[in-house]
């Protein structure tokens, strides 16, 4: 009798076990009528984002396909599962349900493979890798009063001047809701200019952005970006186009919150969004303790929210991401990827905030990048009073909102450029660390670096093909002395170093990686500097 209740015991224990509710990511196999979309894009995407990817030389591909609605369905007749978000470009949908349940999935011929968020529960099966807040006239003279030195600190006030406001441009604001953004007189300039444009709630599903569901965080990050009170208050781009992506749920910490981003960060895409400001982190402190990323994990590569902040680049878009109010703990998702732009918080006098997140030796690149006003910063409540707040949170907007600025400045240039050339005007640009990054950053000279790299003369001095794979050609004139060249990526790192002695100079670039990078050709003549694309 007292065998049979231990293994009725062990057989119960095992069975509870197994019905605790988990998070987990189906990746599906297949999409419909792939070519076809491709061919015919204004079906899968808006003019606007088919526009904006031409111009930066990105190509429409299998990504930007739905994911198949019929998969989705069968998913939800599922015994026991609740599908919560889908992204069409990791071809996944993120569900609910017991170990059990989820693991059943796995019969059916559609699902490729499945990622528990307890990384845990994948230790017996093929997993995907892994890849928070955290008047008209012909120049824009403003008084910016609260917001003074926030936007002085950066500069932003010198491409105001110059009629660079973001006007043109689109911003994507990826945070935790919007309360009264549609009615508060601060945004009435940004409402009477048909600025702002949309909205999506995915948390709840609603088109109704605007309702209070526990936080105010949204429209407070909004205001550094779109804020405008005549004479009190300014934000760094308040001519610019806004759609308001709510994400966050402050209610709980769950992984289907990256699901939530990544589905944001695709509609901004499909949308011909320019700039995401994203002033989130997450995979250090959820509810679950298991699923949480271990610190080594926060390398660019490897959270879910990260892996889609990467693709989003790629796409053409630039993320600005705040870098995380942890401290020494170091910077959350996607703060940690190389291809988004993390931003750190100092005070007014420039002093780095105490809560601004360190980079680390686990990210492959320097962060944070750069830093901004954090720590007693000017914001906007859902009331409609102008109050100084502290956070990361802030510093991430209010740069995302000059980089804006910048990027209709210099229309030709790619994100990674711009990025570039704003780490290029910081502070510290030669000596980064991991407080500060490269330190603070001045767009007026952002401005000026990336106007005489593109008034560059290069009639006589040539590079082809451009994009290159494996041979990269340098032509240069017959009476030209010796030269060095030396290649850079984007956050100036020399990948490459070679005389040139020829007329026409055969260099192998096959083994490095593909991407943008920066060739500059140096002799005793003159130097120029070349745009490069590694296919």
């Amino acid at each position: 009798m007292k065998k049979k209740l231990l293994l009725l015991g062990l057989l119960m224990c095992h069975y509870f076990s197994f019905c605790q509710i988990q998070d987990a990511w189906v990746y599906l196999t297949d999409k419909e009528n792939v070519q076809a979309s491709i061919d015919n894009p204004i079906t899968i995407l808006t003019q606007k984002a088919i526009d904006r990817k031409s111009a930066h030389g990105v190509v429409v591909d299998e990504r930007d396909v739905p994911v198949n609605e019929n998969y989705i369905s069968q998913l939800k007749m599922q015994t026991g599962i609740t599908v919560m978000a889908k992204s069409k470009w990791f071809n996944a949908v993120h569900v609910r349900g017991s170990e059990v349940d989820i693991n059943a999935l796995s019969s059916l011929g559609f699902v490729a493979s499945i990622d528990f968020a307890d990384k845990s529960l994948n230790t017996a099966r093929t997993a995907q890798p892994k890849n928070k807040f955290s008047v008209e006239e012909s120049q824009y003279d403003f008084v910016y009063g609260s917001t003074q030195p926030q936007v002085e600190m950066i500069d932003a006030d010198d491409l105001h001047l110059q009629d660079f406001t973001g006007e043109g441009m689109t911003v994507a604001v990826i945070d935790a809701g919007f309360p009264n953004v549609n009615t508060m007189a601060a945004f009435q300039r940004l409402r009477d200019n048909g600025d702002l444009l949309d909205g999506y709630d995915f948390v709840d599903r609603t088109s109704n952005v605007y309702a209070f569901t526990g936080s105010n965080h949204g429209t407070k990050v909004l205001s550094t970006m779109a804020g405008f009170i005549q004479d009190q208050y300014v934000g760094t781009a308040p001519d610019a186009s806004y759609y308001l992506f709510r994400t966050e749920d402050v209610n709980s910490e769950n992984p289907v919150e990256e699901s939530y981003w990544v589905e944001a960060a695709e509609r901004a895409d499909s949308l011909g969004v320019d700039v995401i400001n994203s002033s989130l982190g997450y995979g250090s402190f959820y509810d679950n303790s298991n699923y949480n990323y271990a610190a080594s994990d926060f390398n660019g590569l490897i959270a879910y929210v990260t892996r889609g902040a990467n693709i989003a680049f790629e796409k053409g878009l630039l993320i600005v991401n705040s870098a995380g109010n942890e401290g020494d703990a170091g910077v959350n998702a996607p703060a940690d990827s190389e291809y988004v732009f993390s931003i750190g918080a100092v005070d007014a006098n420039g002093i780095i905030a105490w809560f601004s997140s360190r980079g680390s030796a686990y990210q492959l690149t320097q962060k944070p990048d750069v830093v901004a006003q954090g720590k007693g910063a000017y914001v906007v409540s859902e009331t409609g009073s102008i109050v100084a707040n502290d956070g990361t949170s802030f510093s991430s907007p209010i740069m995302a909102g000059g980089v804006t600025s910048l990027w209709q400045a210099l229309p030709n240039a790619t994100n990674a450029e711009v990025m570039d050339y704003v780490r290029q005007s910081a502070s510290q640009y030669t000596t980064p660390d991991y407080d500060y990054g490269y330190g603070i950053p001045d767009l007026g000279l952002a401005l000026n670096i990336g106007l005489s790299l593109e008034k560059d003369d290069l009639s006589e001095i040539k590079i082809f093909p451009n994009p290159v794979n494996l041979i990269l050609y340098i032509k240069v004139p017959e009476d030209f002395e010796q030269s060095t060249i030396s290649i850079y990526n984007v956050l100036g790192k020399l990948v490459l170093q070679k005389n040139i002695t020829e007329t026409v100079n055969p260099i192998d670039v096959s083994s490095i990686a593909s991407g943008l990078y920066i060739v500059n050709l140096q002799s005793e003549q003159t130097t120029k500097t070349f745009k490069l694309i590694k296919s």
